[in-house]
């Protein structure tokens, strides 16, 4: 008989101790029975028998644990991490662990997010509270049976102890502690005792990805599942005027061509949008075929005519435009510190700099895709989004359904970025399926991805500084930006509090190009500006780059301003960490170094690039990182996430580029749009501060101090600035090169 730990447990007794998790998962938990002693893995997993319980944990009765990841997985490795907290306070052998990802679950769950870098920092307490709860209730059950105070008993690895080494595993006990009060207050684990957390584990998925078994949305298949691929606008500002679909149905394997649109311009005239709903309102041509070849190639031989209704934009004008709103005094103040134009009118020198950069596609390897099956009575939903419930909610809404009857599957995702926040591909299927009545998967090329997606939006900062007696006394960024600003808690990071007179006004204009979050949204180029100028007002004042932030973060270190968000302390600590391993200033002749530090996402992070020239050419070799964020549920999945987000910080900002003409994209695939190459990345080297503080984010916090550090020390080697991205551009010139 299957054992039940009050069966309201998770919705009723649990919402008292649980906590946010990502932005607002409540975390519940439920035991079957188990957990022998000395219990070895078999090969084949799925020839165990698993007791379900609830939506977070089942245990078979040889001892095996599974819990389900409920937290979309985009590479960022929760699937990994997120459980092992919750294993390490509920004192279960990893080994004898595995994960599987759970499905949306709003009854169980709450707010099933993958964005912001806030998983685990949200997490961290809910989930160990989870696990010890667990842990509390299955000793009491055995302290009774023993009649032992359950303080004399202690746990290890599913086996629970009392003093005289009498021994229970979990599963002889749980029908007792199914009947057991939920415990107000547990005590969780001293970080000294951790056997899981900390340790090297590896990704749960590994296996699968290396020899290509299914876990992504392209892999999921459904009996009856057709394809369908879909012709959207050439150009932004466009709508269909009308389409020719003689040819396509030609194609060998076409079944249909059919239009949407409808649903959507339904949805948005009711009021209902939402921030994740980026969608156009023009209608769209899809072909629907038995394979995924056949619906690309019948929508390329699609002939359609375009209208066009707003203006055709190029970036010749984008940027004119972004450089007159610089020069305008139309701003939105987000922080404003003492008397800046004093600081100013008597500095002793005034300097000012402007950065430039681009619109950049989100370029994940996964192409968009989703597969989506509506009937009458329900609508199936499967595949890669960040944001499962917001899409599951919208699609309730677009086809006049209750949000219970969309049952949504997460896949694995081959990438986000913050491309998958936006659900307009879920939207799509869903429409196409409902018109077809038939399971469809949508599928995307990267053609399609890198010109009718969203984009990074194209910023430009204006820096000015006050420099008086040899301090930085003034300090005024202004930010124009398409489609939006930085929001409002990047004002609040360094080096707010750091400088007396202090002040960030940002500014946007309103471009039909659809933008929307890239990861480290705004700072991905803000702390490159940033730390740019910072290195420029360093050697203006004749001091080391790194002594000068030191000196600064003194002025915030004792601060009782509520509003920063950075702490000068950790700061400090990350700083000294990076310049101790990367030797800084003490390298061999010929490496030229550059130093940035950043904080975004909650995590401090600091890093040194070292550069050679190779003819005459920097090439850069190495990276060497600090990171505090905290404790370090998962060293090896850490370190994967900090090198990716350096890499990719220095590959955009290198070398990636986009623009527009008369509305059009001019980069369409990786042929032409330039990514980082095998040969170009440089070691990665990261370091962790060391303390018992709870964890903060690992997705994004890497990324932003890449492109200055590498700016910094092509500047260390050759003496010149770059002020705009791709470096590229600049370094490829004669005149910047010499």
């Amino acid at each position: 008989m299957k054992a039940q730990i009050d069966t309201n447990f998770s919705r009723r007794n649990f919402l008292k101790t649980s906590a946010l998790v990502s932005g607002g998962l409540l975390i519940g938990f439920n035991f079957l029975t188990a957990c022998k002693q000395e219990a070895v893995m078999p090969v084949d997993i799925a020839s165990i028998n698993f007791n379900d319980f609830n939506a977070f944990i089942k245990i078979s009765d040889e001892g095996y644990v599974t819990i389900f990841s409920p937290n979309p997985e985009i590479g960022q490795g929760v699937k990994t991490s997120m459980p092992m907290i919750i294993a390490e306070e509920l004192d279960i052998d990893w080994k004898n662990v595995t994960v599987s990802q759970g499905a949306l679950d709003t009854n169980n769950f709450t707010r099933q997010l993958a964005g912001g870098s806030q998983s685990i920092r949200v997490g961290w307490d809910a989930l160990r509270q989870t696990g010890a709860t667990a842990r509390q209730m299955l000793v009491n059950a055995a302290a009774q049976k023993w009649e032992v105070a359950a303080n004399s008993c202690t746990t290890f690895k599913g086996i629970i102890t009392n003093a005289n080494g009498d021994k229970f595993g979990y599963g002889e006990v749980v029908n007792e502690a199914a009947l057991l009060e939920v415990p107000e207050d547990v005590k969780l684990k001293e970080i000294k005792d951790f056997t899981i957390i900390g340790q090297e584990i590896v990704n749960v998925d590994i296996d699968k990805i290396i020899t290509g078994k299914p876990l992504f949305g392209l892999d999921y298949k459904a009996e009856g599942m057709v394809y369908a691929s879909v012709l959207r606008p050439p150009a932004f500002g466009q709508i269909l005027e009308s389409f020719d679909a003689s040819e396509a149905k030609k194609v060998k394997g076409v079944l249909d061509v059919i239009t949407i649109g409808e649903k959507v311009r339904d949805y948005l005239k009711a009021g209902k949008s939402s921030w994740s709903f980026i969608v156009s309102e023009t209608d769209k041509v899809v072909v629907i075929a038995e394979n995924t070849w056949a619906a690309i190639k019948g929508k390329k031989a699609l002939l359609a005519t375009w209208k066009t209704v707003t203006e055709a934009e190029s970036t010749a004008t984008h940027d004119k435009i972004l450089t007159d709103i610089l020069e305008g005094d139309k701003f939105n103040t987000r922080r404003e510190d003492g008397n800046i134009k004093e600081a100013f009118k008597s500095a002793d020198k005034v300097i000012e700099k402007t950065y430039h950069s681009p619109f950049l596609p989100h370029n994940c390897m996964e192409p968009m895709n989703f597969y989506a099956n509506v009937t009458a009575e329900k609508v199936h939903l499967a595949g890669p989004v960040q944001t499962p419930e917001y899409a599951a909610k919208v699609v309730a809404d677009l086809l006049g359904y209750e949000v219970d009857k969309v049952d949504l599957d997460m896949t694995r995702m081959g990438g986000g970025f913050g491309r998958r926040l936006y659900g307009d591909f879920v939207y799509e299927a869903a429409e196409i399926s409902d018109a077809i009545k038939k399971p469809v998967q949508l599928i995307s090329t990267r053609e399609d991805d890198m010109t009718t997606g969203i984009y990074k939006p194209a910023v430009k900062y204006r820096i000015k500084a006050a420099l008086k007696d040899g301090k930085v006394t003034g300090y005024h960024l202004k930010e124009a930006a398409m489609n939006g600003s930085m929001y409002g808690a990047i004002s609040n990071f360094f080096p707010a509090g750091c400088i007396p007179n202090f002040k960030v006004d940002t500014a946007n204009h309103k471009s039909n190009i659809t933008t929307g979050a890239w990861r480290a949204p705004y700072t991905n180029f803000l702390a490159f500006a940033e730390q740019s100028f910072f290195d420029e007002l360093a050697i203006e004042l004749n001091v080391d780059a790194i002594q000068l932030r030191l000196d600064l973060l003194q002025n915030v270190k004792n601060s009782t301003d509520k509003k920063i968000e950075y702490s000068g302390q950790r700061m400090e600590n990350t700083i000294k960490l990076v310049r101790e391993k990367a030797n800084w200033g003490k390298t061999q002749e010929g490496v030229f170094q550059g130093f940035s530090a950043y904080y975004s996402h909650n995590t401090h992070v600091a890093e040194i690039a070292d550069i050679v020239l190779k003819d005459g050419f920097p090439v850069l070799k190495k990276v060497t990182v600090a990171v505090d964020c905290g404790i370090v549920v998962n060293p090896t999945g850490a370190r994967n996430q900090v090198e990716g987000g350096v890499l990719d910080g220095i590959g955009h900002a290198m070398y990636s580029d986009f623009s527009f003409k008369d509305g059009k994209p001019e980069f369409k695939n990786f042929d032409t749009y330039r990514l980082i190459r095998m040969q170009e990345t440089p070691k990665v080297l990261v370091h962790f501060v060391e303390n018992n503080l709870s964890p903060t984010g690992l997705g994004e916090p890497g990324l932003p101090p890449a492109g200055g550090a590498v700016a910094n020390a092509i500047h260390a080697a050759l003496g010149k600035r770059i002020y705009r991205q791709p470096f590229i551009k600049e370094l490829k010139k004669s005149s910047f090169l010499g």
